[in-house]
């Protein structure tokens, strides 16, 4: 236990600054120092040396699925592909973030100059975590083996993340070679029913100094609840991590998630949450698209709203749409259509709404006083090409979304410079990127991150380098990407109608 103590004062964090210290490497007691202790892991470990791993190689989609090829990275420097995944914006239009995770999660060759040490994929991870993909984050340490310190932090702290404590404290107890902090160890001893072992722990931390004044007390009042009895709630913690939320969960003194990184929105989709925190919590993570557009309708249409303003309106209105669109009755989907798109529109939530409504609201034969929303709605979904192929624009605008849907706007005169650079583009043939010479020259994946980089870089992004961003995924066979990305472009920032 002594040997799995306090974490290294001088351990590098990761770019999260969130993430817990849950793990430290295995102390070596100095000569004379005492007794060794044994920390109670396998004592025989099979080990594999780190550079055969292929750490950056892991990914959960194959070349074949993704449509990306092998050699994605190439001979950009690892160095210079890190920098560029620490820079991808958060707050990118939806589609950018969509291939964002696409390239994060892509199973490819490790880039040319790879020394085996996983930093490309532990930037990868980092900046799922920051987009809120926890799943994806799982699926790929568990790929490459949560069995390195920085890999299994970020896999203990994803199931405390997920409501899976006790799954993330088995995992602690059976990965081979990854000595718990004090602070974890008392946590999980407690979560396993040994509280007299987790006491004992505590004690023994707090004798030898590895515990501050407020990490001893939220520990104490852990373990014994009874130390809260009329006692003054503990002051909020200077540095929220998932090991510290879930004890102040368990001493019933819960923190707000609402200013936390989004990762820990997560914990409000549990059921134990109030219907309103898992509402917002779902809401912020479906604008990254951490989670699918249709979990956000699932919670949205759980039971009546309580009261009305804010939220509660939004919620409403997207329940009486639902209702609407399961009648199939074109009538009431043209009453409520209009009030659901201004409140999720109001709320930067097109998009998650077009994805779970466009397809179906595209077979509906509409009238002409809500076909503008609706054209909106279905440009903005998975079926923006089906949806409208029979569609006839009546503004020069709806003239060039419907021509992006498409892929050609040979011929279209665009109102706006963003639109012509974008029509542009889609004219055949389209004018060529100077990124094509970047990913001719064996550096493809740079190329595709640096295009995302010009068309997230502004709302609305500046029309020169949209136009390079986009014809740069054209040019690749990212069609569909360049297209959604385009048609969100124009849409999003477009004048309400």
């Amino acid at each position: 236990m002594l040997a799995a103590g306090p974490a290294l004062a001088d351990e590098p964090l990761s770019a999260i600054d969130w993430l817990s210290r849950s793990v430290r490497e295995p102390a070596v007691a100095a000569p004379g120092a005492g007794p060794e202790v044994t920390p109670a892991l396998p004592e025989e470990v099979a080990t594999t040396p780190l550079g055969e791993l292929r750490l950056d190689a892991v990914g959960i989609v194959p070349p074949r699925v993704s449509g990306l090829p092998a050699d994605l990275w190439g001979a950009t420097p690892v160095d210079e592909l890190v920098r560029l995944v620490a820079e991808a914006r958060a707050d990118a239009p939806p589609a950018a973030l969509e291939l964002l995770k696409m390239l994060l999660v892509a199973e490819a060759d490790p880039p040319a100059d790879a020394n085996g040490d996983g930093r490309l994929l532990m930037a990868r991870l980092d900046k799922l975590l920051t987009l809120g993909a926890l799943d994806e984050a799982q699926a790929l340490i568990e790929i490459a083996g949560p069995t390195q310190p920085e890999l299994f932090r970020r896999w203990f702290d994803i199931s405390l993340l997920t409501g899976l404590e006790d799954r993330a404290c088995a995992a602690m107890r059976a990965a081979p070679g990854i000595a718990p902090t004090i602070h974890a160890r008392i946590f999980c001893l407690a979560r396993g029913g040994d509280w007299s072992a987790a006491a004992l722990t505590l004690e023994t931390g707090r004798a030898l100094g590895f515990l501050s004044p407020a990490e001893d007390e939220l520990l104490a009042r852990f373990l014994e609840p009874e130390l809260a009895d009329g006692a003054e709630p503990l002051p909020p913690p200077e540095h929220v991590t998932p090991l510290v939320y879930r004890l102040y969960e368990a001493i019933g003194e819960p923190l707000p998630t609402s200013h936390l990184p989004l990762a820990f929105a997560h914990l409000d989709l549990r059921q134990i949450a109030g219907w309103k925190a898992r509402i917002e919590a779902a809401e912020r993570l479906a604008r990254t698209g951490a989670i699918p557009a249709g979990r956000l309708i699932e919670i949205y249409t759980e039971r009546q709203p309580p009261a009305s303003g804010g939220i509660w309106d939004r919620v409403a209105a997207v329940q009486k749409f639902d209702l609407a669109l399961l009648s199939g009755d074109p009538e009431a989907v043209a009453r409520f259509l209009p009030d659901a798109w201004a409140n999720m529109r109001r709320a930067g939530l097109e998009v998650p709404f077009a994805r779970a409504y466009g397809e179906r609201l595209a077979r509906i034969a509409l009238p002409e006083a809500v076909r503008r929303v609706a054209l909106r709605v279905v440009l903005l979904s998975a079926s923006y090409d089906r949806g409208t192929a029979a569609a006839t624009p009546t503004t020069p605008r709806e003239a060039l979304w419907l021509g992006v849907a498409r892929g050609d706007t040979t011929g279209i005169a665009a109102e706006t410079a963003l639109g012509r650079e974008i029509a542009r583009v889609f004219a055949h043939p389209h004018a060529p990127s100077r990124l094509e010479a970047m990913a001719r020259d064996g550096r493809l994946g740079e190329a595709i991150l640096r295009a995302l980089a010009l068309v997230s870089a502004a709302r609305p992004p500046d029309p020169a380098d949209a136009a390079e961003g986009l014809a740069l995924l054209r040019a690749v066979g990212l069609e569909d990407h360049a297209r959604r990305l385009a048609l969100e472009l124009l849409i999003l920032d477009a004048e309400a109608p």
